[in-house]
Formats: structure tokens, sequence, C-alpha cells
């Protein structure tokens, strides 16, 4: 996920605008969401400064906000993470070991990932089994999914509609929050 979506992300889940944060931020007047909509639309990339403020704000660690770094332990937490906020990425404990799981809730998404998975673990098998060389292997993932056979994989929704549905998700979210304000309050 990109910086503009985790930020929209967190801003989202503290219930605020774009105004408000840009506000917050120092930013004054019409600029204040206008900034914060083109770091959101990845128009403008703010500055490290801004970020652990932004993180700060959040309270969460600037990894979260960032493009994921899978170059160290760290980063790549932060990139499960990101998995679990987007894809409902699960961790648990099978006889003793720690595993990742998808979550069954979301059906659309569990079926889509699960078979993907599902054609992974086939491919890793058969390296496994030396049916097939790592050299197969390893262009049947860098390609995936155009050498894929087994059919198991679906069609990624393009970016755009990707960003449609998370804004929507938000909006419902937020409507959610004032509903349940409002009954907390009679």
């Amino acid at each position: 996920m990109a910086t503009g979506k985790r930020i929209r992300f967190f801003r989202n889940r503290k219930g605020m605008t774009q105004k408000q944060l840009g506000e917050i931020l120092g930013f004054l007047g019409k600029t204040s969401d206008v900034r914060m909509a083109q770091y959101e639309s990845e128009a403008r990339t703010p500055k490290h400064d801004l970020v652990k403020e932004m993180a700060h704000i959040f309270d969460i660690s600037t990894h979260a906000l960032t493009v994921p770094d899978i170059d160290t332990y760290i980063g790549l937490m932060h990139t499960l993470f990101a998995l679990e906020d987007m894809y409902g990425l699960k961790i648990g404990e099978i006889d003793g070991e720690i595993c990742l799981r998808l979550d069954k809730s979301d059906y659309s998404t569990y079926t889509s990932m699960s078979d993907m998975f599902h054609a992974w673990q086939e491919q890793a098998a058969k390296l496994e089994q030396d049916e097939i060389t790592k050299e197969e292997y390893d262009q049947w993932r860098y390609k995936y999914p155009k050498l894929d056979t087994s059919k198991h994989w679906a069609k990624i929704p393009s970016q755009a509609v990707s960003d449609m549905l998370m804004e929507e998700l938000a909006k419902i979210e937020k409507e959610d929050k004032k509903t349940s304000k409002k009954k907390k309050q009679k």
C-alpha cells in the first residue's frame, strides 16, 4: 500500500477529515484539505518530518505510514500489518507453530487469495518433489500470473476501482461511527 493510501487509512481510522488533519499539521485555510488530498492521491510526497508528525498524530510508527521496506525485519513486519489491514491476513498458531492465514469472514478476498495461494502451493510442492527446477519455479513466481496454468487465480480490480471501494468503505465506516455516537448520546 502506497504512503498516500496509508495516510488515508489512518486518517479515516481516527475519524478525521483531510481539512482537520491538514490544520493540525499547520496548513492553514483552503490549503489544509488540498495539501492532504495531494498526499493521499500521491500527487505529492510528504517529507520525512511531516511523516513523523502524522505518525505522532495517529499514534503509530512512521513505518506504518511509509511504503514498506521488506529489506529489514521491521519493514517486513509493517508490510505484514498492511496486508492485515488490506486483505485480512491473520496471524495464529497451529501445532505450536506461528502461521499466517486468510480471514474467511471477507468471502470475496478469501476466495480470490485462497485460490492464488493454492496455485503457489502447487508450484512449491512441485519444486520440493523435484517435478520442476528452481529456475522454473522462479520463472512462475516472477511472471505470475502469466505462467499460472492452474486457473486458480482471479483478476484483481484496477487501482481506480480499488481506491473507489476503499473510499466508499471509509464513508460507510464514518456513517456507522456517527450512528453509534448518536445512539450513545440518547
